[in-house]
Formats: C-alpha cells, sequence, structure tokens
C-alpha cells in the first residue's frame, strides 16, 4: 500500500481537536481511495457540497463476537442435568421472585 500523500492546505484543520476533516466533493471524488483507507484507520471524513457538510464518511463499527459453540466442552459435562428440571424449593423460590432482576421485568 502506498503512503498517504499530504494533504492540500485547503482540507487540513488545525488545532489538536479540530474535529472531523471536511472535503469537498470533487476533491472526494479524486482522491476515494485514500479517503476510505483513512476512514478506515479510524478517521471521520465530512463530504461537502457547495461548502456545506453533506455526508459522512466514517470507520464501521466493529461486529460483535462471534458464537463459538462447545466452547465450554473443556470444563466437562454437566454433572447432573435433571436437577436442572427439579422444581426450586419455596425459600430459594422466593429469593427469586424478590430478586430486583424479576421485578424489574415487564408483565407478560
Amino acid at each position: 500500500m502506498e503512503p498517504a500523500l499530504p494533504l492540500p492546505p485547503s482540507e487540513q484543520l488545525t488545532g489538536p481537536h479540530s474535529g472531523p476533516r471536511l472535503v469537498n466533493v470533487h476533491q472526494a471524488k479524486t482522491q476515494l481511495s485514500r479517503l476510505i483507507d483513512d476512514a478506515h484507520a479510524g478517521e471521520t471524513i465530512v463530504l461537502a457540497k457547495a461548502g456545506k457538510p453533506w455526508a459522512r464518511l466514517m470507520p464501521l463499527a466493529s461486529p460483535p463476537p462471534q458464537r463459538v459453540p462447545g466452547r465450554l466442552r473443556s470444563q466437562g459435562p454437566l454433572g447432573d442435568p435433571v436437577v436442572l428440571l427439579k422444581p426450586m424449593e419455596a425459600d430459594e423460590l422466593a429469593s427469586w421472585e424478590d430478586s430486583p432482576l424479576i421485578s424489574a421485568a415487564p408483565n407478560t
């Protein structure tokens, strides 16, 4: 990949926190590949039409991590799966029903 060329003075903003770079549409057409690379690197670029902000070119959000089936397989099988189907004792059920997690849930 080629190193990025220096920006023309019309595209350079001053100051450490000057915000997104403003690029007019004509410049964006001629430098689209470089602008896409800059956006992918984390920069936000505002495209301007007649000097007014018109569109934003920015990096995509990272996709959520993929679920990995069998990830806990190394932990071994569940000792007694029938335990999951047994009814709770009254005091354990009461502690669940009094939990803020249950009371915050919407009524169905």
